[in-house]
């Protein structure tokens, strides 16, 4: 095993509490004990890594301020969290938590905390999955335990932002997000991970746990939007209760290497999940998403969509699969991907699937791969729209149905005109769009 995070392991085991200390050396251990994949890992088949075979460094303290991000945090008129570089940031933080909302830091948690943070921690993430959650259990010197009181109906948004800003050399930053979603409650989550103006080489890995009780319903929503020198391969892990609700909305744009694995089980009948997702690689980055529902039980359903643009010489990669069990009868399940490619050098690599075991559902799945339609393009040049606009236009729409599935208004006026600026470079030509 390569030795790249060895000085962020070793300084997590000096700064991680007491309570931890047993959690970070049994993923070590794990951790140790693999080898990283390669292009002959068949889950990794199309993703290298080779742009984490350098050493990283632990993460220092920064004081960059907000206006240093590169893509600015919007303002959602809820809660903020922000913590730079891994540090938690009081200044930058604000608002007072609503009423039967908790959150606790693990490096700050008191003795019933803690004990209450290992009742869950790694549930739904299992301790024998991922290689790099292996490594997230090693490095966890400290994470966010958000709880939602049973009953608790919050309205505003709960906004986390994750920042790297820039050091000397290349560095990594460990993320863990632990979500406990009480009996009949209602939530939404926003996590932000964003990067510093300037090419700066970081590695996070990230790691965030849903888990939804009996009747809970969460919006949760994951925006990527470093820079495109940052590296990060995370997961999201859900569990659904009977009767829960999850409503996850996923956006990347692309960067050296972006690996997002997620991970969604049905624990109870009659729990419901909505997976929702857009990539937009450009230049030479890549976007990898492998998602993954599995339906262990009767009466639940799931609606997945994702759309990707990929442009320029940019990789994607998506694999989505729905597994359902013998005993998960009258399940209703769909899985839809849609990829547009905008050059002729640009790459998607999608595989949807479907694994049944049961007789009595209703499943379907399918994946496209497209240019712009010739048709439409034209049209849209007999109304008088320059050929450069309608392109910007007709790109815009492919992934306007899945933005208009965020429920967050706020969220949907931050994300447009960020999305419309990705597709062209010149304001002027998405000037109809925002």
């Amino acid at each position: 095993m390569t030795d790249f995070m060895q000085q962020t392991l070793d300084r997590a085991a000096e700064q991680a509490p007491a309570w931890l200390q047993d959690w970070l050396q049994d993923g070590r251990g794990r951790w140790q004990a693999s080898d990283l994949p390669t292009r002959k890992t068949e889950s990794w088949k199309y993703t290298s890594i080779h742009a984490l075979r350098q050493p990283f460094a632990p993460p220092e303290a920064s004081s960059m301020a907000l206006a240093d991000v590169a893509v600015q945090l919007p303002e959602l008129g809820g809660y903020r969290l922000v913590f730079v570089n891994g540090h938690y940031r009081p200044e930058l933080s604000g608002a007072e938590l609503p009423a039967g909302v908790s959150l606790v830091r693990f490096a700050d948690a008191d003795a019933g905390q803690a004990g209450r943070i290992r009742e869950h921690l790694g549930t739904a993430a299992g301790r024998d999955r991922a290689l790099f959650t292996a490594l997230n259990d090693a490095a966890l010197a400290d994470g966010v335990f958000l709880e939602i009181d049973a009953g608790a109906q919050v309205e505003k948004p709960l906004h986390i932002a994750w920042v790297t800003g820039n050091q000397d050399s290349a560095f990594s930053v460990n993320q863990r997000l632990l979500v406990l979603c009480g009996e009949q409650s209602r939530a939404r989550v926003i996590e932000h991970f964003a990067s510093a103006r300037g090419q700066q080489e970081t590695f996070t890995n990230g790691i965030t746990e849903l888990l939804l009780q009996r009747g809970a319903a969460l919006e949760h929503y994951r925006l990527h939007l470093e820079e495109s020198a940052a590296m990060h391969v995370g997961g999201v892990y859900a569990h659904l209760g009977n009767d829960a609700s999850l409503d996850s909305f996923h956006l990347a744009l692309g960067s050296a290497l972006k690996r997002v694995d997620v991970l969604v089980e049905h624990r109870g009948p009659g729990a419901h999940c909505e997976l929702n997702g857009v990539y937009l690689p450009r230049g030479s980055e890549h976007v990898d998403y492998h998602t993954c529902v599995e339906h262990a039980v009767p009466g639940c359903t799931t609606d997945e969509v994702f759309r990707g643009i990929v442009a320029d010489e940019a990789s994607a990669v998506f694999n989505g699969r729905i597994h359902i069990h013998p005993h998960a009868q009258k399940t209703r399940a769909q899985l839809s991907n849609k990829n547009l490619l905008t050059s002729a050098s640009a790459e998607v690599n999608t595989k949807p699937e479907l694994e049944i075991y049961a007789d009595d559902v209703q499943c379907a799945h399918g994946a496209t791969v497209a240019q712009l339609d010739e048709t439409s393009l034209h049209y849209l040049r007999t109304r008088g729209i320059s050929a450069a606009e309608a392109r910007v236009m007709l790109s815009f729409g492919f992934i306007n149905e899945v933005l208009d599935a965020a429920r967050c208004e706020p969220l949907r006026d931050f994300l447009r005109p960020l999305l419309a600026q990705r597709l062209s470079r010149d304001p002027a030509l998405s000037r109809h769009l925002v």
